[in-house]
């Protein structure tokens, strides 16, 4: 059953390739809707299937395929694991892909290569999918490389425009530098466990094999990794620009796929960091930081993608400061709670988009809150999730993250994190203030939008309302539902109620603060910021970390590589190959000359070897001395 779960997207993919290559007719729409959104569909029933096993009592779901590598003692399967860890991310990425789906198939319906489309959606899903359910580190590797060929394929998918293949090359590559840490983390936990299985399951159990320098330097490696497919400072600038792709693939990248693997993998390792904590506060650092410094750019983005894009990379910084703390369950479950209402900010997005005409500035949409209603509300309830107000989702998910940054005494992230939170709801609101409910300057005609581009709105709307009560806590009344299905290893939480309703309390008021100031801002009028002062510019041109790549990076590159290809290729390559090719060249010319269709010439040389063999035979028989 779980085999299929992986199996079904990907030959979903290589049937709508083949077809799509035969004939890219676009009459094969309706083959196209039907097999790219039947797979994940099927996914998902499985998916729940696999979570109703586990919640009967099952530890683990297995399934093996076939053995891959057989070496000795080493063995390596393609094989499938579903633990509880698993069918938490597979009940959100399948769900919440399968409405991207539906979403997408009113979006791209124009679209003359749909088929093409809709083969990458399922490789991507299904890509993620191998990754969750991976029984040993190699298999994950693949599902990880995977979701990067597909994250270029679709952000380069209008690849006749430069623009599109720059972005789709700078996803690809900086995930590369991640991905040399990541490769290079496995391998020296194969080293370092010497032959003794290289299952999670038989990693967790020889784990205390390793000393503590080397499981140190492992667990860095592998968040090097999820620097870049997580999009961490400092390997998150591909982030932004991958808002290239359609908007179809930015919803899935960010709510249900490749953003998240870094957060999951760390989870999936959570053994393995529970014994290094100088690492793991390390990474909630880096977290901290991350959410920050995204907050703060996204609150003078006028791309509506780009804000939604910046806003992922922080809420990927409160991820990363739970499970860098050793909060993995409230690591995941804000990983849960995200996707509902970060899925349905972008196919929000993507309908007023769409609706506008591809127009992508909010500043030059405004006044949308009456013609665009079911989107309107939607978005507010999406909107109010990711601010944290109560009772949506995204308060007891960033609430339970900030209370175990305070409770562990990390007072300093916990203060960046309540600072990101009312940054979160100011860049929020400026968003939905200046697209609904700021007059505009001109009076539009809308797109018709589809309703497969408007009923997923609505029952991720009720995710992003309802999900975060499966993770309330004591505090609340509840019991941590989610965090006890996970039995992830959790740091203890020492704070009585009334400590946790004072941060709460804090963080709600912090909230409207930024709710208050945006609506003062942008709710009546468009306040397009000017980069009139030093400190504005700054942050409008996001604090030019791309031009100082580009300075110290890329520069020094093109710089070497026109110097190999001017110099060293032409003068030093090309002519030592030039060299031997002359000598080639002059040996041939002498040897030319012994075929010269001479006859006396050829009766010299037989004259010749005849006189030498007899003067051998002559000087062996002593004839000759």
């Amino acid at each position: 059953m779980i085999s299929f779960i992986v199996l079904l997207p990907f030959l979903s993919a290589a049937l709508m390739s083949v077809v799509y290559l035969s004939n890219t007719n676009t009459k094969h729409y309706a083959f196209y809707t039907t097999v790219g959104i039947g797979a994940p569909v099927l996914s998902t029933l499985l998916s729940f299937m696999t979570g109703y096993e586990l919640l009967s009592g099952s530890d683990t779901v297995r399934s093996t395929l076939f053995e891959w590598v057989n070496i000795g003692d080493f063995n390596i399967s393609v094989a499938f694991m579903a633990d509880r860890l698993s069918v938490v991310m597979l009940s959100f990425i399948t769900l919440i892909g399968t409405l991207i789906h539906i979403y997408a198939a009113g979006y791209m319906k124009d679209d003359p290569a749909y088929g093409k489309f809709f083969s990458y959606f399922n490789l991507f899903m299904g890509s993620m999918l191998l990754l969750v359910l991976a029984d040993n580190p190699i298999m994950m590797f693949i599902g990880w490389e995977l979701v990067g060929l597909c994250s270029y394929l679709l952000i380069g998918f209008y690849h006749k425009e430069s623009a599109n293949i720059s972005a789709a090359n700078k996803a690809f590559i900086l995930n590369r530098i991640g991905d040399f840490g990541f490769i290079m983390g496995i391998s020296l936990l194969f080293v370092s466990l010497e032959g003794s299985g290289f299952t999670f399951e038989t990693i967790e159990t020889n784990i205390h094999l390793i000393d503590h320098d080397t499981l140190s330097l492992i667990g860095l490696l592998l968040f090097v990794g999820a620097m870049g497919k997580s999009a961490q400072i400092p390997l998150y600038v591909w982030l932004p620009d991958a808002m290239a792709g359609p908007t179809p693939v930015s919803a899935l990248i960010h709510a249900a796929t490749m953003v998240t693997a870094g957060v999951y993998m760390v989870a999936r390792y959570s053994f393995l960091y529970v014994e290094i904590p100088d690492i793991g506060l390390f990474i909630a650092s880096i977290g901290a930081g991350s959410a920050l410094f995204a907050a703060i750019i996204a609150s003078y983005q006028n791309d509506i993608k780009k804000i939604l894009a910046y806003s992922t990379m922080s809420q990927l910084g409160y991820m990363f400061i739970a499970v860098g703390l050793g909060a993995y369950g409230s690591g995941i479950f804000h990983v849960f709670t995200h996707a509902f209402f970060k899925a349905l900010l972008f196919m929000g997005a993507g309908a007023v988009i769409i609706a506008l005409h591809h127009e992508q500035n909010i500043f030059k949409m405004g006044g949308l809150k009456r013609e665009l209603k079911l989107v309107y509300i939607t978005m507010f309830i999406a909107t109010l999730a990711i601010s944290g107000i109560p009772p949506f989702a995204g308060f007891f998910s960033k609430d339970a993250i900030l209370v175990a940054a305070f409770a562990s005494e990390h007072y300093f992230i916990w203060g960046v994190g309540s600072l990101t939170a009312m940054l979160t709801a100011f860049y929020m609101f400026r968003l939905l203030f200046t697209v609904f409910h700021a007059e505009a300057s001109e009076i539009k005609k809308l797109h018709a939008l589809p309703k497969s581009m408007t009923y997923p709105l609505v029952f991720l709307a009720f995710g992003s309302a309802t999900a975060g009560f499966l993770g309330l806590n004591a505090a609340y009344g509840g019991s941590s539902w989610i965090n006890n299905f996970l039995a992830l290893p959790e740091s203890e939480l020492h704070l009585a109620h009334s400590t946790e309703y004072m941060l709460g309390a804090l963080n709600v008021l912090l909230a409207f603060l930024g709710m208050g100031l945006a609506y003062k801002m942008f709710a009546k009028n468009m306040r397009e910021v000017q980069a009139d002062t030093f400190m504005k510019k700054l942050v409008i041109n996001k604090f030019y970390i791309d031009e100082i790549y580009a300075f110290f990076a890329l520069k020094p590159l093109l710089v070497l590589s026109r110097f190999i290809a001017n110099v060293i290729d032409p003068k030093i390559f090309d002519g030592f190959i030039n060299l031997s090719v002359l000598g080639y060249t002059r040996a041939a010319f002498l040897f030319a000359k012994l075929q010269n269709s001479k006859v006396r010439y050829y009766a010299l040389y037989i004259l010749a070897g005849i006189s030498a063999i007899s003067y051998y035979m002559l000087f062996k028989l002593g004839v000759l001395s």
